[in-house]
């Protein structure tokens, strides 16, 4: 196993290329956008800056190359991961484009962020070789990574890449059933519309809300998980706390106004400038310097 493929170069390609590349694998990335290209170079010696903050192991002879196309990239790699836009019908023809090129031997893995990989193998050739493999962004930092089969995923196929998580110092979580957002996302997009609901509805502003979060229950699930807050708190306080604040909370199966008139604005987030938070060019490359720095601080104390 020396060579890897990494198909999409936005936010997450570029970290996962130096992870790679870092444990000692030769990385040919590509992507459809000229421009996501031309970024990606400097984005992954950002990436490898990081990780040498770390201190993470490194295996000499890694490397990472953008290649002019996807079969360039594919030829060859013993494991590809497609990396583009969260659109169903684009994951399959990238899929299919990646069967046409690929060794029979290698691992194509998706990081879709929650698309049952058993919709995107549905037909493929060899759909047994294709598996979930769902990084957690900023993927240089963040060490815990979605192994996920579809229908049809060989067994072998998840133990090869639990194996190939640890092997380039990363926490492989299997996920049993195949569901839409897997775990790690539903379980943050539960949260996320519950706190959009409060801010919506005026209980309490943004900034309040996120350092509600992030100093109360973020603080203490970076140390003690929900299953184990439970039996920390006493199974007999959820049950009690439960029994009437389950059906207070949002419920709602749409996005919330708060979201889609933003999105429809045009005000996006961090990439437009501008979303539930305004932002200057300089401010954001501080808060990205920040909060790497913030989290690497943070992994560093986990792993104690």
């Amino acid at each position: 196993m020396t060579k890897a493929a990494v198909i999409g170069l936005g936010t997450m390609g570029p970290g996962i290329c130096a992870t790679l590349a870092r444990a000692g694998l030769t990385v040919a990335a590509f992507d459809l956008s000229a421009e996501q290209c031309a970024r990606a170079p400097a984005m992954v010696d950002m990436a490898t800056q990081v990780l040498e903050k770390l201190g993470v192991n490194l295996v000499p002879g890694g490397s990472v190359g953008i290649v002019e196309s996807l079969d360039r990239a594919v030829a060859g790699a013993d494991l590809v991961i497609e990396n583009v836009p969260e659109k169903l019908e684009l994951k399959r023809e990238i899929f299919t484009a990646i069967c046409r090129v690929a060794g029979d031997g290698a691992i194509l893995a998706s990081d879709t962020s929650g698309i049952p990989i058993t919709d995107i193998q549905a037909g493929m050739a060899n759909p047994g070789r294709i598996v979930g493999m769902h990084w957690s962004n900023p993927p240089h930092i963040i060490p815990m990574i979605e192994v996920i089969a579809g229908r049809e995923t060989k067994p072998d196929t998840v133990d090869w890449m639990k194996a190939f998580a640890r092997r380039i110092g990363h926490l492989p979580v299997v996920i049993r059933k195949d569901v839409p957002g897997f775990v790690e996302n539903r379980v943050l997009y539960s949260v996320m519309r519950e706190c959009v609901d409060l801010v919506e509805r005026g209980v309490i502003d943004a900034q309040d809300l996120d350092t509600c979060v992030s100093w109360g229950i973020g603080y203490k699930l970076a140390v003690v998980g929900p299953m184990s807050l439970l039996d920390m708190a006493g199974l007999d306080i959820y049950n009690a706390v439960g029994s009437y604040l389950n059906r207070e909370l949002c419920d709602r199966a749409d996005v919330a106004p708060y979201v889609t008139e933003r999105v429809a604005a045009g005000r996006l987030g961090m990439k437009t400038g501008g979303g539930i938070y305004d932002y200057t060019p300089e401010g954001i490359a501080a808060l990205r310097d920040e909060r790497a720095r913030k989290l690497v601080a943070v992994r560093r104390i986990l792993q104690e």
